[in-house]
């Protein structure tokens, strides 16, 4: 089954139409380079000038020389409009995008993809930016546009908190508030989403959540990372076995039941708050057991009647009253005054 391309014309066919006009050894340094034979992964200078016994600098310059002369050719003049198609695809795609999204657009197939790469590079209307310690590789027809994009993502950026999680809506949302000055027509959510792409401190993580790249939240890396986000996610407190189970779902991690109760009982993010029930940290409840959430209630509220105790100590842990009874007459913890109130002992 042929490959549906959103491209109109065959690349290979454009690159071997302006590859006629380059002598044999420029030609084959041209396709080793962008990988445009049989073999698709592209060979180095190093490698190529091994093979010509020519210093890499040298392999440089043919490969400068190559694309300067195929530019002045008639050839490429012929080709104007595979260049404004390419041009245009860009454009409507967003005008910037990473290189990797790009490629994937046109084709899955590599050497489809290493052709288009190699029109991009001698076409004048590209410019490839390249990767750096904010940005993946990317291909521009717009450097003004590209400069306000990079701009708002830095912006974005210095916004977020270190571990703070957004819905992918609210983070597009957040991004377009930080756009100046650029057409509506590009204000729209696929375009944004290939734009955050751009950044290589920000991403998504597996549920589709965006945040910085650099937390635990966005890249996790063990199973209490993913524990966090599944109970998250959950919203109340949870069974360490349903935890478990989701765990493997969502994130096709295997997750033993034994080992996640482990984990969820060694990290502070998390709060034993019932027969294996767990709730986050962040949600508000009391650490400890029922005696601690008890002498904590007395703390905060001062001696009060066995009634209100149970009540306030039922909403940080699903117990059930007698457990809370037993824990209240005990006289090591807690003593009951004249006028029926309990305080610490």
């Amino acid at each position: 089954m042929t490959e549906k391309t959103p491209i109109t014309f065959k690349p290979k066919q454009v690159v071997k139409r302006l590859l006629s006009v380059l002598g044999d050894r420029s030609q084959d340094v041209i396709m080793s380079r962008f990988g445009l034979g049989n073999e698709t992964k592209r060979m180095t200078l190093e490698a190529i000038g091994k093979k010509y016994k020519i210093t890499r600098e040298r392999v440089r310059q043919i490969e400068n020389y190559s694309i300067i002369n195929i530019r002045k050719s008639k050839e490429y003049a012929k080709e104007k409009v595979v260049f404004d198609e390419i041009r245009n695809m860009i454009s409507d795609l967003g005008s910037t995008i990473s290189e990797e999204s790009l490629l994937k657009h046109v084709s899955k197939e590599k050497s489809i993809q290493n052709h288009i790469h190699f029109l991009m590079t001698v076409g004048e209307d590209f410019h490839r930016e390249k990767e750096d310690t904010e940005f993946k590789h990317r291909w521009t027809v717009d450097k003004e546009l590209s400069k306000k994009i990079h701009s708002s993502l830095r912006t974005l950026y210095s916004t977020l908190s270190d571990d703070e999680i957004l819905l992918e809506s609210d983070m597009i949302e957040k991004f377009l508030g930080h756009l100046k000055d650029v057409s509506d027509k590009y204000k729209n959510e696929e375009i944004a989403k290939r734009w955050l792409n751009l950044s290589k401190l920000i991403d998504k993580n597996p549920l589709g959540e965006w945040g910085k790249t650099s937390s635990s939240n966005i890249n996790a890396k063990g199973m209490r990372d993913y524990a966090y986000l599944v109970i998250r996610r959950h919203g109340s407190p949870i069974h360490f076995r349903e935890v478990a189970k989701l765990i493997t779902e969502l994130f096709n991690k295997k997750a033993h039941v034994a080992t996640t109760h482990n984990e969820l009982i060694k990290d502070p993010r998390f709060v034993l708050v019932g027969r294996g029930l767990y709730a986050l940290s962040e949600w508000g409840y009391m650490s400890g057991v029922v005696k601690d959430v008890i002498r904590g209630v007395i703390e905060k509220g001062g001696p009060m009647a066995k009634d209100e105790i149970i009540k306030k100590v039922l909403k940080e842990r699903y117990v059930k009253e007698n457990t809370i009874m037993v824990n209240l007459q005990n006289p090591k913890y807690f003593k009951k005054g004249k006028d029926g109130k309990y305080s610490i002992a």
